[in-house]
Protein backbone atom coordinates (compact mmCIF):
# COMPACT_ATOMS: atom_id res chain seq x y z
CA UNK A 1 0.00 0.00 0.00
CA UNK A 2 1.26 3.45 -0.67
CA UNK A 3 -0.01 6.98 0.71
CA UNK A 4 0.78 9.75 -1.47
CA UNK A 5 0.50 13.88 -0.16
CA UNK A 6 1.80 16.68 -1.65
CA UNK A 7 2.32 19.17 1.28
CA UNK A 8 4.45 22.41 1.71
CA UNK A 9 7.61 22.11 3.70
CA UNK A 10 7.95 25.53 6.29
CA UNK A 11 11.12 27.19 6.47
CA UNK A 12 12.41 25.45 10.22
CA UNK A 13 12.17 22.36 8.24
CA UNK A 14 10.22 20.96 10.36
CA UNK A 15 6.79 18.59 9.85
CA UNK A 16 4.37 16.12 12.17
CA UNK A 17 3.28 13.22 10.39
CA UNK A 18 0.31 11.26 11.16
CA UNK A 19 0.04 8.09 9.98
CA UNK A 20 -3.84 7.35 8.68
CA UNK A 21 -4.84 3.98 10.07
CA UNK A 22 -4.53 1.83 6.94
CA UNK A 23 -0.80 2.20 7.20
CA UNK A 24 0.15 -1.03 9.70
CA UNK A 25 2.73 -0.63 12.70
CA UNK A 26 6.24 -1.47 11.49
CA UNK A 27 9.19 -0.12 8.81
CA UNK A 28 8.21 2.38 6.43
CA UNK A 29 9.85 3.81 3.44
CA UNK A 30 9.61 7.77 4.07
CA UNK A 31 10.35 9.18 0.26
CA UNK A 32 10.83 13.24 -0.03
CA UNK A 33 10.52 14.64 -3.82
CA UNK A 34 10.99 18.25 -4.33
CA UNK A 35 8.89 19.59 -6.70
CA UNK A 36 10.74 21.52 -8.91
CA UNK A 37 8.54 21.82 -11.91
CA UNK A 38 6.67 24.92 -10.78
CA UNK A 39 6.57 27.82 -8.92
CA UNK A 40 3.27 28.07 -7.24
CA UNK A 41 1.85 31.45 -7.04
CA UNK A 42 0.14 32.79 -4.25
CA UNK A 43 -3.46 31.55 -3.83
CA UNK A 44 -5.35 34.71 -3.82
CA UNK A 45 -3.50 35.53 -6.52
CA UNK A 46 -3.95 32.91 -8.32
CA UNK A 47 -7.81 33.16 -8.77
CA UNK A 48 -7.81 37.11 -9.30
CA UNK A 49 -5.53 37.22 -12.52
CA UNK A 50 -6.94 38.37 -15.55
CA UNK A 51 -8.08 35.56 -17.43
CA UNK A 52 -7.29 37.11 -20.80
CA UNK A 53 -4.15 39.24 -20.20
CA UNK A 54 -3.09 37.18 -17.43
CA UNK A 55 -2.02 40.05 -15.45
CA UNK A 56 -2.43 40.50 -11.41
CA UNK A 57 -5.52 42.75 -10.36
CA UNK A 58 -3.67 43.70 -7.32
CA UNK A 59 -0.75 45.95 -6.48
CA UNK A 60 2.86 44.85 -5.50
CA UNK A 61 1.67 45.78 -1.88
CA UNK A 62 -1.49 43.82 -1.60
CA UNK A 63 -0.14 41.00 -3.15
CA UNK A 64 3.00 41.02 -0.32
CA UNK A 65 -0.23 41.09 2.34
CA UNK A 66 -1.66 37.75 0.10
CA UNK A 67 2.14 36.48 0.50
CA UNK A 68 2.69 37.09 4.11
CA UNK A 69 -0.90 35.57 4.79
CA UNK A 70 0.00 32.07 3.12
CA UNK A 71 3.16 32.41 4.81
CA UNK A 72 1.62 32.40 8.38
CA UNK A 73 -0.90 29.96 7.04
CA UNK A 74 1.83 27.20 6.61
CA UNK A 75 3.45 28.25 10.00
CA UNK A 76 6.40 29.95 8.60
CA UNK A 77 6.05 33.48 10.13
CA UNK A 78 3.89 33.34 13.65
CA UNK A 79 0.74 35.17 13.26
CA UNK A 80 0.00 38.63 15.44
CA UNK A 81 -2.61 38.76 18.03
CA UNK A 82 -4.06 41.66 19.55
CA UNK A 83 -6.06 41.94 23.04
CA UNK A 84 -8.53 44.62 21.45
CA UNK A 85 -8.73 47.05 18.67
CA UNK A 86 -7.04 50.06 20.27
CA UNK A 87 -3.88 47.89 20.19
CA UNK A 88 -4.80 46.98 16.28
CA UNK A 89 -4.85 50.26 15.75
CA UNK A 90 -1.73 51.63 17.64
CA UNK A 91 0.14 48.83 15.93
CA UNK A 92 -1.06 49.63 12.06
CA UNK A 93 -0.02 53.53 13.14
CA UNK A 94 3.65 52.30 14.19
Amino acid sequence: MTIEQTIEIPKSRKIIIKVPPQIPAGQVKLTFTPITDSVKECTVCEKYRDQKTGELRFNAETIAAFKEGDAIIRGEIPAQRFNSLEELLTDLRS
